[in-house]
């Protein structure tokens, strides 16, 4: 293993744009590679593209009737079929959409595949993380699941158990679908309560299908939640079941819509938790997986003031380099982000809020009447016992 992390990059997956006005601006993604380049960290990570995953790599998730239209639509957005997702509010095609969602993809296999060949420690591909789409339909901004696909690749390269963490604000519904009989795969999702935020899934009792009883496992939280109830649900959720299913290797998605600036959801997390999180997830990699780490974006729709600095750090992190919270942001990335957007940039990559204070039900036991706390101990009930753990 070279030890060093890869950064899955292509400036053409930019070119995955539904249009003015939809919350997944591209902008995004160019002004969190314009931040990675301005604190120099392209210096210390290897900075390379993956090819398009093509038909047969896409075939490990994806039913083929599905790329076919997928492929119809993006030569002719007019052709769009909603019976596939497709030409929605949420979804509209547009051309050359086969080719930006299949290069987005490329890029998560490819992280996969450097991480489990030894070619890298950790890879990085923040514009994946595309986790609501299912096998045959496009859903909430999804078109092809990078992440799924990532999952997949590792499994078909001879892993023979993989930990899927994903904390974005919406539940990770389609890599759950996708692997909800398998009992090699675990998926952790921590998201907003489903009675208050699309895709209206992730119950706790939600665990899985026959035969991979418990391999699905999900945090439905309060909306409101903050840093304090945020971190202490992953960490008395997460550890425990890594531990307990001893991976080889880790993915895990930073959709960074958890910030309490996110236009599209409810929760109240800072910069400085979802930092915290991407730091217990190398460590999760570190300590049961030989250091086999996966890391995707995801959701996130404050496209300047959060989306590039949560995800700046989540590059730096993987790279061994972590950046002082207390650092201000270039002077060249805040031009940037108001030639880009006449937007007022953050003038540093913290909010305010580190250290962030939390204690896990291991130090405390926890308390009925908090809901924060009935939210995890429904998920420790559910989940806990099929892995024989104590809830």
């Amino acid at each position: 293993m070279s030890g060093r992390a890869q950064l899955m990059w292509d400036e053409q997956v930019t070119d995955y744009d539904f249009g003015p006005g939809h919350p997944m601006d591209p902008v995004r993604l160019a002004l969190t590679m314009r931040l990675v380049e301005a604190f120099g960290l392209d210096q210390v990570v290897e900075v390379t593209a993956a090819p398009a995953a093509g038909d047969s790599t896409l075939a490990l998730v994806h039913r083929a009737d599905y790329v076919a239209a997928v492929r119809r639509a993006s030569a002719d957005p007019r052709a769009a079929e909603l019976a596939y997702g497709l030409g929605t509010e949420d979804n509209p095609a547009f051309a050359g959409m086969h080719r930006a969602a299949a290069l987005i993809a490329g890029q998560s296999v490819g992280a996969a595949e450097a991480v489990w060949s030894g070619e890298a420690a950790h890879a990085v591909n923040f514009a994946g993380g595309l986790h609501h789409a299912m096998p045959g339909a496009a859903a909430g901004f999804c078109v092809y699941n990078d992440a799924a696909l990532a999952v997949a690749r590792l499994l078909e390269l001879g892993a023979e158990r993989v930990v899927y963490v994903d904390v974005d604000v919406h539940h990770g519904d389609g890599v759950q679908a996708v692997f909800w009989d398998d009992p090699r795969v675990l998926t952790i999702s921590l998201h907003e309560h489903p009675r208050t935020l699309f895709p209206q899934t992730g119950w706790p009792e939600e665990t899985g299908g026959a035969g991979a009883e418990g391999g699905a496992v999900n945090v439905a939280l309060p909306a409101g939640t903050g840093d304090a109830g945020w971190l202490r649900a992953f960490h008395s959720v997460v550890p425990e079941l890594v531990a307990a299913f001893r991976p080889q290797a880790i993915v895990s998605q930073h959709g960074a819509d958890t910030h309490f600036e996110d236009p599209l959801a409810h929760l109240a997390v800072s910069l400085d938790a979802q930092r915290a999180v991407a730091e217990a997830c190398h460590a999760l990699a570190h300590e049961h997986a030989e250091g086999r780490w996966v890391a995707l974006g995801g959701g996130g729709y404050a496209v300047t003031d959060v989306v590039p600095r949560c995800w700046t750090h989540l590059v730096a992190i993987a790279a061994g380099k972590p950046i002082d919270p207390a650092a201000e942001t270039p002077d060249s990335w805040r031009h940037e982000v108001y030639r880009a957007t006449r937007a007022v940039a953050p003038a540093r990559m913290t909010d305010g809020r580190d250290p962030v204070v939390w204690r896990s039900f291991e130090e405390t036991g926890y308390d009925p009447a908090d809901r924060l706390d009935q939210a995890v101990l429904a998920t420790r009930r559910a989940v806990f016992p099929l892995h024989g753990l104590l809830p």
